[in-house]
């Protein structure tokens, strides 16, 4: 029998999530010794009484390309973390005082998809976006969709985006025109500028709300970014507590998407040290955040969500992250693409120090922070895929995924695995890979090879860098697998398979022209 943990206070309510085929309870919690989340030690980490907020502030802190691997704790039985993953006092910190998700999913492992199903809660997919979007496309997010910004606008909240955007470049796709108050960032990735893409290519722009602030020319110029985002965001936060106003501060660092860069208080004394000072300056920002929320008194009042868009960028070598032990990185739908390190703290209601192998997935962000500030429903016509997560958050012996099942999709609506429980079905497909060969050095690229990729079934649990077919020894799993392989289909379409998908709905448009999705 499955047990949950019963949360009811100031209208918050954790009861029983979603079913769960076969009756299978994959997932454990644990909770962590004050050094941080890598020996476990008590199970039972249950939240005390919180007194909390209807209307708790919001802080999501998200990384470009960052791999399963390169947080504090993550990593496969017997692989060795990278050295850089001790020299992060921040987010060891955030581990101690809030709790890790080891199995927790971008929608899509690539920029704009990802994103797109962080602030939307849909498959990105379902509204039109895929790939990474260049700075000439045409397209991006349709007005008609609901963000998480513009839902917390409505509620209340004073919004801000001290980041990468990176849903279209147009002026009618700007962060301020779908729910935020500020936006401090770049439009796109930190890679679409003259020096990577050509010259035919605008400078990188630093915008501040509609208008350009700055260009970003140099490396100087890219190393100083993750300072100038990190003042922003913390100014917002001291701000919007001195008005006593809640607050959503979303965190989309520009790095260690390559080219890879560090400010100047971080710059290593080799090259081949530079990914780590990277991680270490970002590491560094997020207990500028913490400080900042602790200084203005809303620390117990405010959720901190830390994560990343995708895997490592593996072609890169020493310039991009680790998967942590699992396969492949961005660019692909094995676990290395698609599973991101994930700290989530709130006190009194998520558990310090507790350790999380349920499954949930950016999707279901956005449906939670709804239940939490009691947010209307989606309109009738534009449905959401994420479901409310708070049973996995409180991290409770027993609590399930928040979804029957689990859909990878990449490219132009592939649809390339399914996860259910502790099984993943990886479906037939070309997919990227180095085939065991090293990535590049002092910033430069290896070539990716295709490969094809057959029918397999993984058991995560005992499998988690997905080496081992299973399908034949489990053909009553592979079968309701299948089952909902055919639901996706029916439902959001398979571009491999020539399905449309009756669910799908249109992304928005800018005057004439197509968008066009990145190489990675």
């Amino acid at each position: 029998m499955c047990h949950f943990l019963a949360i009811a206070v100031a209208g918050l309510s954790c009861g029983l999530p979603f079913g769960f085929p076969f009756g299978f309870s994959f997932g454990f919690t644990r909770s962590l010794p004050a050094a941080g989340p890598a020996a476990p030690q008590a199970r039972d980490a249950r939240p005390s009484t919180p007194s909390m907020p209807s209307t708790p502030n919001l802080v999501v802190i998200y990384c470009d390309d960052m791999g399963w691997g390169d947080a504090p704790g993550f990593a496969v039985a017997g692989f060795e973390p990278p050295a850089y993953t001790r020299e992060m006092p921040n987010l060891a910190r955030l581990a101690r005082e809030g709790a890790a998700f080891r199995h927790y999913y971008s929608a899509q492992p690539v920029c704009s998809a990802s994103r797109a199903a962080l602030l939307t809660g849909c498959y990105p997919n379902r509204i039109g976006i895929h790939g990474a979007l260049f700075p000439d496309a045409k397209t991006g997010i349709a007005a008609e969709e609901r963000t998480l910004a513009e839902l917390l606008r409505a509620s209340g909240y004073a919004t801000g985006i001290f980041g990468k955007w990176h849903l279209g470049a147009q002026e009618e796709f700007n962060p301020t025109r779908h729910g935020f108050d500020e936006f401090y960032g770049i439009p796109y990735s930190n890679d679409m500028w003259p020096a990577r893409i050509g010259r035919q290519h605008p400078e990188l722009p630093l915008y501040d709300g509609l208008r350009v602030a700055e260009l970003v020319r140099t490396m100087e110029d890219q190393g100083a970014l993750t300072a100038k985002l990190t003042r922003r965001a913390t100014a917002f936060i001291r701000a919007r507590a001195a008005e006593r106003r809640p607050f959503f501060a979303y965190i989309p660092h520009p790095q260690p998407h390559a080219p890879i860069a560090a400010g100047a208080g971080f710059t290593p004394a080799s090259r081949e040290a530079l990914y780590a000072s990277v991680m270490r300056e970002i590491d560094w920002s997020v207990g500028e955040i913490l400080a900042a929320l602790d200084d203005a008194g809303v620390a117990r009042e405010t959720i901190v969500l830390f994560t990343s868009d995708n895997g490592p960028w593996l072609s890169f070598g020493s310039d991009a992250g680790s998967s942590g032990g699992l396969r492949e990185g961005k660019g692909t739908t094995f676990e290395g693409g698609v599973r991101e390190p994930c700290l989530l703290r709130w006190p009194g209601v998520v558990p310090a120090g507790a350790v999380s192998d349920v499954p949930w997935m950016s999707i279901d962000l956005l449906a939670t922070v709804a239940a939490v500030v009691g947010a209307p429903p989606p309109a009738a016509d534009r449905p959401i895929d994420g479901r409310d997560a708070r049973a996995v958050w409180s991290c409770a012996p027993g609590a399930k995924p928040t979804q029957d099942a689990f859909y990878f999709y990449y490219h132009a609506n592939h649809l390339e695995g399914v996860r259910m429980g502790r099984w993943k079905l990886s479906l037939p497909r070309k997919s990227r890979t180095l085939d065991g060969r090293p990535g590049g050095t002092g910033g430069g690229e290896a070539a990716y090879i295709e490969r094809a990729v057959p029918l397999a079934l993984f058991d995560l649990e005992r499998d988690p860098a997905e080496s081992q077919d299973v399908k034949d020894a489990h053909p009553e799993v592979l079968a309701e697998l299948m089952r909902h392989v055919e639901r996706a289909r029916a439902d959001l379409g398979d571009a491999l398979v020539g399905r449309e998908g009756a669910g799908r709905r249109a992304c928005g448009r800018s005057g004439s022209g197509h968008g066009a999705a990145a190489r990675e």
